[in-house]
């Protein structure tokens, strides 16, 4: 059986939609209840929900053989697992976002707040630029408002937030969808039916 962590929320039911049409259905998480897991011995799979933070942390511990995360938590948090598969949904991307009026200050260290300090750090590092990483958890378009920093680098969907609050995207960082992740060991020992299952998604994302 496969064990198969997905993130909670509106990617974790996209990406089930798509298992579900690759033959990996488990008509129990279609049930409105709080269960968290959910199996299906007809088609061997185990799925369970958690935080879609955490879903590296299950995979890479073996909790689970397989799971889908942003490839921004993969770029950030560097687990020890195999990408399999760019799912091509929850796209988005990292960027610089600023006032629209933002011009940068050669003359000093750049103040950049974000949730993501190596992402950040790596991406100004290739440009050799003098950075102060201000980690922020929440609420990050307030960091230049307030003047906390001069810019932010963070997730950008459709950029609804960041005009509501007078910010705009400055430059794109790197395009960020959900991927297929597996653990090692679970890859070497189920390498059959994760391969059969990443074949079934790959001829299904041909077909869209």
């Amino acid at each position: 059986m496969l064990d198969i962590a997905l993130p909670k929320g509106r990617l974790g039911d996209r990406v089930y939609g798509m298992l579900k049409q690759a033959g990996y259905e488990c008509p129990a998480i279609e049930q409105p209840d709080r269960r968290l897991i959910f199996e299906n011995p007809e088609t061997s799979v185990r799925y369970f929900w958690v935080k879609p933070s955490d879903v590296t942390i299950y995979v890479e511990r073996g909790a689970a053989d397989i799971g889908i995360a942003g490839k921004d938590i993969l770029l950030e948090n560097r687990p020890e697992l195999y990408e399999l598969l760019d799912l091509k949904t929850g796209i988005c991307r990292m960027a610089v976002a600023g006032p629209k009026d933002f011009v940068e200050p050669k003359e000093r260290t750049l103040r950049v707040a974000t949730k993501f300090p190596y992402i950040a750090g790596n991406f100004y590092a290739a440009r050799s630029r003098d950075v102060e990483l201000i980690k922020l958890n929440g609420s990050i378009e307030l960091a230049p408002i307030l003047g906390l920093s001069d810019v932010i680098v963070d997730i950008v969907e459709t950029g609804k937030t960041l005009k509501e609050n007078g910010l705009t995207v400055l430059e794109t960082v790197c395009p960020i969808s959900a991927r297929l992740v597996a653990n090692p060991s679970s890859f070497r020992f189920k390498a059959e039916e994760i391969n059969t299952l990443v074949r079934k998604l790959a001829e299904q994302l041909e077909q869209d």
